[in-house]
Formats: C-alpha cells, structure tokens, sequence
C-alpha cells in the first residue's frame, strides 16, 4: 500500500513488507514518550485503498512480531498495522520504566494517534476492527466501552479480564497492591516468571519462532505495583460490566495448566491465564459476544502449534464473515 501521507515511514526490523512510523505523544513523568505504528505493506499493486483496516495491541511485556496475523488479513483484503504501546518494544525508550503505566486510559492517546494514521491512510470512512491480546486485550476492551462508535468489531486472543483464582483472588490483593502502588507505584513485585511460557514458543526452546528477547526478555520485564493495581481496577469494571456497542469475538486456549514445575504439556495450554475465569467474564462486555475455545491453543493462539493456530485462523475467517466490516 502506497497511499495516505508516507513522511516518517521506514523499513520495520521485520524486513520486507513491513514499515514502521514513530507517533509522537505527550511527555509524561519520565519525559518524552512515542508509540509505534507498524505497517504491513507488501509489494504486489493494489488497484485502490482497501476500506477495511485491522489494528493489533499486543499484551504484556511483549511488542509485535506475529507476522502471520498481517499475512491473514493482507489475504482477506484488509490493511493490517499493529501498535507497540508507549514504553514497550520498539517504542520503548533507555529513560523510561519498561511496560509502566498507572492508568490503562493513558493508553486512548497512543490507539487514536494511530486510528488518526489509519485513516489519513485508508480514508475516514474506512471500517477498521481491532485486534488484541492478553492485557492489550483488557485495554482494547476498556477503550472500545469508552469510545462507542468508533470501530466495526473487537476481536480478543486470551484478553486478560480477570485475575488467577477469579474475582476471590482480585478482592483479597487489591488493599495490599493498593496501598503499595499509592506510595511506591514503581516498587517491583517479586517476578514469578519462570520463563515456561516463552520456552513454549521460542524456536530456540524447541517452539516455531523468533523474537527480540530484549523487548520480550526471560523472566519477563518486573510487575510493578502502581501498573497492577491498574489491571486490577480494569478487571473490576469488566466484572461491573461493559457496554462494548460493536461485535466482540473471544479467543480462548481450551484449557490452562498453570504450574511450578515444567512439563511438555505446556506446549499445548495457556500456562499464563486462567481461561475459565476468564470465559466466565465475556458476557459482561457488551449485548453481542462470541466465545470460541482452541483445543491445544498456548496463551498467544497466534503462536500455537499448526493444528490449532489453524484453527484460531478459521474462526478468525467465519466470525469475520458473520459480523465483521459492518
């Protein structure tokens, strides 16, 4: 794709068919701040615009690399791009706290900076949808309930809408993380990531891919106190409700298997949420919600083995069909 203004767009570290745009957004505490915007752009000719756009958020400690979600949409005749939220991946900066926020609303700043590039290059009358996952899925959720009106469709890989042990769990730690976050919202939480989950997909641990393991390191960036007791305060407005107006479709991993010890059934489970705690949650989001459940589907169904990821992929291409674009 060729059109909309191209001033700041450069070749992506994913090589060809991939541009990248740095989106400048408000300093904050820590000083200047910026998202980024990918863009797939392959080099076939395209007669004219596509008028349909998909916009990915990724999920914790995490940035984008799932080219196979770019290449499935590019197939199904929309423009793909995908958002590296303020401080992590490519947007993250050496003077900031990686992956940090206090408030999940900050992030409204960075998803329509890049709705407004979308636009300026697809047209303002452009159907786009947004994609998401893990704790992007959290945030498109809160975004889209806050914004009614402004996309065609959400649809959420393993969005974390409840903690652990369900609501019980959230109710007992919010006083502590609260009172920790209100004096040292940067304090680090003791890490309880044994690495498992990117044993499970890294291709030099035996999985199928490749990734910056220094914008998704082994342990993960630390939890901090103040960005906890913003996802806490998200999963409770889950569980009070939303009222997403657009159709929302829920991708889960049939099973979790969530453990201290290792085990080759890893590769076949979500090992970092608890996917029935959150099944229970999906139909507090809004009047119109699909739950599809992946038989062998890991954390991120992107990234799962071929059988199932085939599978994401296929419901992806039906509840598309169904209610996407609209």
């Amino acid at each position: 794709m060729t059109t909309g203004a191209e001033a700041g767009w450069h070749d992506d570290i994913l090589g060809p068919g991939y541009r990248a745009l740095t989106l400048p957004l408000a300093d904050d505490d820590e000083g200047s701040v910026v998202a980024t915007l990918v863009r797939f752009d392959p080099s076939t000719p395209e007669p004219q615009r596509p008028a349909r756009a998909v916009l990915y958020l990724h999920g914790w400690s995490d940035y984008f690399f799932q080219t196979g979600l770019a290449e499935h949409w590019h197939q199904q005749g929309a423009a793909f791009y995908a958002l590296d939220l303020r401080k992590y991946g490519r947007s993250m900066r050496a003077h900031q706290t990686p992956c940090y926020t206090d408030d999940l609303a900050v992030y409204d700043e960075d998803i329509e900076a890049a709705l407004a590039v979308i636009h300026a290059d697809l047209g303002r009358r452009a159907s786009v949808m947004i994609m998401a996952h893990s704790t992007g899925g959290l945030t498109a959720a809160l975004w889209a309930h806050r914004n009614p009106g402004r996309v065609s469709g959400l649809m959420l890989n393993s969005p974390w809408l409840e903690l652990q042990g369900s609501a019980v769990a959230r109710t007992v730690s919010t006083p502590a993380i609260a009172q920790l976050a209100r004096f040292q919202p940067r304090t680090p939480l003791p890490n309880i990531d044994p690495g498992f989950y990117n044993r499970t997909i890294l291709k030099d641990e035996g999985g199928e891919w490749e990734f910056d393991t220094a914008w998704r390191p082994t342990p993960s960036f630390p939890v901090r106190a103040g960005w906890l007791r913003a996802v806490i305060a998200g999963h409770a407005q889950v569980a009070r409700g939303l009222r997403i107006d657009a159709p929302v479709l829920i991708l889960l991993a049939r099973r979790s298997l969530i453990s201290a010890r290792w085990s080759e059934e890893m590769r076949a489970a979500d090992i970092v949420l608890d996917v029935d705690a959150i099944a229970r949650r999906t139909a507090n989001l809004g009047d119109l919600v699909t739950l599809a459940r992946i038989t062998d589907g890991v954390h991120d169904l992107a990234l799962s083995a071929a059988r199932p990821r085939a599978q994401f992929y296929g419901h992806l291409t039906r509840w598309t069909s169904a209610y996407g674009w609209v």
